[in-house]
């Protein structure tokens, strides 16, 4: 079950470089699916209309305001419930499940159709919004909205038109909840306004959050080689946030509105409201101190494991020092990644931009609740016979082709660092430019390899796209065995996707140093994890807590000094910061931008960190740390090894 060690191999020096083409007929299916992509895409391309993306359309595919038409006066486009397409659905079938009007005006007042029923003076002006139809007709199947909202048209489309007032709650008119037509109350917000302040903060906010995506950047690459520091520098920030926090509810006692609570305020758009109630405080002290319990118990209970982990942090930092390169190979991957979801999104627009048709035909005699909406693509060719096909083909070699970019990325990193493990006399003996041959070993030999692996894990990820869109589809059902089944399958492959990831990642780091083929590599990884799977399972986690605790030190120093500078809170610059609607916009996309490029430099660490890792439980089965088989590890490795076994003997004993 965890099959043979490794035997010592005096010729064995590291990543093998006399080594052959691998799963060559996946390679060969990649290709061919490449292909066949272009394909489809080139087809699309011939056959699409954009301009049914661009320009807005009503429910029979007739454009607004097109000379010479019946709609030559009705420029803008209504919808009849507008939250029917905030639904995942719309990103699947490129359509808004609601039926849509072109019109000549937006809606101007916030109406109902049972109030325009009752007030004969409103009926007029309701009817617009209306299909044709008389007045039983309308009541019957549904030819009106259920209500009317306050709007302005955007690129030609009426958008919810709202307005600020109570103290910063965005509404709608004079409307802050209105019916959605399904019976549910929902809460509406300036979506329109609010972006328009956005884009105002931005403008006079750009260049101070370029300047801080370049220290943000600096940051990142020093603390990747310094990322041993961060977690006692991160233990001490989380005891200075406790204590603030604990300072600030204290200081709150009393005051006038402090003790209102967050479900209370509810949506507000000044954030700075939320910081005047003891609530927010009180949740901020109780999320840091879990963290910080969290963190005493791990060096209580696994200090021993932690002192490993941390060695073969410090040792990445290190191999990440030495091979400097592997820094900037996250650009290759995140425009490699942009273009692929490029290619999918263009490819999408144009086959759900073709000329569709539409069950017209009356139903509402056997289903009195039905109303006709968009049903399906049709026309005399194959192309809009079989154009759902297409689009599952674009959705699946879009999985495809990102997860192989991924797997590439993985392949080179894992066997640029192992050529620094496996140098005894580091870094004399590091090869010249580890990256740009680890990536070329890749491609030559073992494309095949990744296009295996990734294509595993697509087929994954599509049958949960797949149930994702069953249970959109679904939720209005009231069986509750198929919701159950539904949830149970929906978790059970969400779980095979982790697993398969861990077992990829692990596969390729054995294809870069071995180059055996994918089931080879991922078979030979499995077995070594498994003997030593007590070492893996705390290990694994703990190295990932601590790369996590350095993402959030960098996350907290950046979001800190933001908040304290745009919000105007820091004197010497109190001149020099930009006046905001909103000082949250720009603080907000620091932050997340601060992740996004944390995360970045921290997976090429990351992936430093499991590479070590399997070199280092091969390491000690292949050699004994005796002159004749010395071990490859560092020197700091070794004496915690050593330790360790010292401790063990006298358990023992």
């Amino acid at each position: 079950f965890t099959g043979e060690a490794r035997k010592f191999d005096p010729t064995f020096k590291g990543p093998i470089h006399n080594r052959g083409c691998t799963d060559v007929f996946c390679c060969i299916l990649f290709i061919l699916a490449i292909l066949g992509y272009f394909a489809v895409g080139i087809l699309a391309w011939s056959q699409g209309d954009p301009r049914k993306v661009i320009y807005p359309t009503d429910s029979r595919g007739q454009f607004c305001g097109q000379a010479g038409t019946p709609l030559e006066k009705k420029p803008l486009l209504f919808y009849f419930n507008i939250l029917k397409c905030a639904s995942p659905l719309t990103l699947l079938e490129f359509q808004c499940p609601t039926t849509q009007l072109c019109v000549e005006s937006c809606p101007t007042k916030h109406m109902t159709l049972l109030k325009a029923y009752l007030n004969k003076g409103e009926q007029e002006y309701y009817k617009q919004f209306c299909k044709e139809g008389s007045a039983p007709e309308i009541l019957r199947d549904g030819l009106c909205p259920s209500m009317l909202m306050s709007s302005k048209p955007f690129t030609r489309r009426c958008l919810p038109a709202l307005s600020t007032m109570k103290g910063g709650v965005v509404v709608v008119g004079n409307e802050t909840i209105f019916d959605n037509g399904e019976g549910e109350k929902v809460n509406a917000t300036d979506f329109l306004d609010v972006a328009m302040r956005i884009f105002e903060d931005y403008t006079v906010s750009w260049y101070w959050i370029l300047i801080a995506k370049y220290y943000i950047l600096l940051i990142a690459i020093s603390a990747v080689l310094l990322v041993q520091r961060h977690f006692a520098d991160s233990y001490n920030l989380k005891c200075l946030g406790i204590f603030h926090c604990a300072m600030e509810y204290r200081s709150l006692k009393g005051e006038p509105g402090s003790d209102v609570t967050i479900r209370d305020l509810g949506l507000q758009t000044d954030f700075s409201v939320y910081l005047q109630i003891r609530q927010t405080w009180l949740a901020f002290m109780i999320i840091l101190s879990i963290v910080e319990v969290v963190v005493i118990l791990l060096l209580i209970f696994l200090r021993k494991r932690v002192l490993i982990a941390i060695a073969l942090i410090k040792e990445a930092s290190r191999a990440v020092g030495h091979v400097m390169s592997s820094l900037f190979y996250p650009l290759l991957t995140f425009a490699l990644l942009a273009l692929v979801i490029a290619y999918w999104a263009i490819t999408a627009v144009y086959p759900s931009a073709v000329n569709h048709t539409f069950n017209t035909t009356n139903i509402t005699a056997r289903c009195p609740d039905a109303e006709c909406l968009f049903a399906f693509y049709g026309g005399e060719t194959y192309y809009h016979k079989y154009l759902i096909l297409f689009q599952f083909y674009n959705v699946f070699l879009f999985f495809w082709c990102a997860n192989f970019v991924t797997a590439l990325g993985q392949v080179t990193l894992a066997g640029a660092f192992a050529s620094y493990y496996w140098a005894f006399k580091k870094p004399d003996d590091i090869p010249a430019n580890p990256i740009c041959s680890s990536l070329g070993r890749a491609l030559r030999y073992h494309t095949g390899s990744l296009a295996f692996g990734s294509l595993i894990l697509s087929l994954v990820q599509v049958i949960r796209v797949l149930l994702e869109y069953l249970d959109q589809k679904l939720k209005a059902a009231q069986n509750r065995f198929a919701k159950f089944l539904l949830s149970c399958l929906k978790c059970c492959f969400w779980c095979l996707e982790k697993f398969i990831k861990f077992l990829n990642r692990n596969a390729y780091i054995m294809v870069a140093i071995y180059g055996k083929s994918f089931c080879t590599s991922a078979r030979d990884a499995f077995f070594l994890l498994m003997r030593n799977i007590i070492r893996v399972a705390v290990l694994d986690k703990v190295t990932d807590f601590l790369l996590f605790l350095g993402k959030l030190l960098i996350v907290g120093i950046v979001g800190i000094c933001s908040f304290f500078f745009f919000s105007g809170r820091i004197k010497a610059v109190e001149q020099t910061a930009p006046s905001l609607n909103y000082y949250w916009v720009p603080i907000l996309t620091v932050v997340v931008g601060s992740y996004l490029i944390a995360h970045g430099f921290f997976s090429v660490y990351a992936m430093c960190v499991d590479t070590l890792f399997l070199c280092f439980l091969e390491d000690l089965e292949r050699n004994d740390g005796t002159a004749e088989r010395p071990y490859f590890m560092s020197q700091n490795l070794l004496t915690i090894l050593k330790k360790s076994n010292e401790d063990q003997a006298k358990t023992v004993d």
